[in-house]
């Protein structure tokens, strides 16, 4: 099985293009999707120590969290130390049920992939970019969105070209949603066909 990860900066429409390629039928793992759950699960009672106050009626305050991490490198790395592990566990989940179902590929959609050290976990790896004015005026219609925030997220985060540059696979979301969705279908079909090559290689 292909194991494929899909990346892209704030506001470059990664999480649009993930649906995509789930409407193909493609198992997609959100890393965020994933975070959300384990902001009222398990990871809870974890940050509540590590930044108190931060956990509400058993939920993290996104908000008040953010309030403690955002800008603050050594804050935001005990976060991570905390948050990245648990959804390693749920990724592997994930890889192993669709190993069982014999996908030919599936999808990480993990944003801090290159950041994290999650591109020496795939195989290929699909960029998803638009203009940089396009990709601010997305984010600053955010609700709560401010230039110092903006500025503090993408301070975080590779930049845009190096992330095109060490891409297999590039996916332009300003060109507009069928284009988007065209290319997704494209993938599809030459990520499958790797896929079911790379089984009768390995079956050799």
């Amino acid at each position: 099985m292909i194991v494929v990860g899909l990346t892209g900066s704030i506001g470059m429409g990664k999480s649009t293009t993930a649906k995509m390629f789930a409407d193909e039928g493609v198992p997609v793992h959100d890393a965020d999707a994933t975070v959300h759950a384990l902001y009222s699960g398990k990871a809870a009672p974890l940050i509540e120590k590590a930044f108190p106050g931060t956990v509400k009626d058993g939920v993290v305050d996104r908000s008040e969290l953010g309030k403690h991490v955002v800008g603050n490198p050594d804050a935001m790395a005990r976060l991570e130390a905390i948050v990245h592990p648990l959804v390693r566990e749920a990724e592997i989940e994930f890889l192993d049920k669709a190993r069982a179902e014999n996908r030919p590929f599936v999808i990480l959609d993990i944003p801090l992939l290159f950041e994290t050290g999650g591109d020496s976990r795939v195989d290929r790896i699909v960029t998803v970019t638009a203009p940089a004015q396009v990709q601010r005026e997305r984010v600053m219609s955010r609700p709560g969105m401010t230039e110092e925030r903006f500025e503090a997220l993408l301070a975080r985060q590779t930049p845009d070209a190096e992330k095109r540059r060490r891409a297999d696979f590039i996916i332009d979301t300003s060109l507009g949603m069928d284009c988007a969705r065209a290319k997704v279908r494209d993938l599809v079909s030459v990520l499958s066909a790797d896929g079911h090559e790379k089984r009768r290689t390995e079956a050799d």
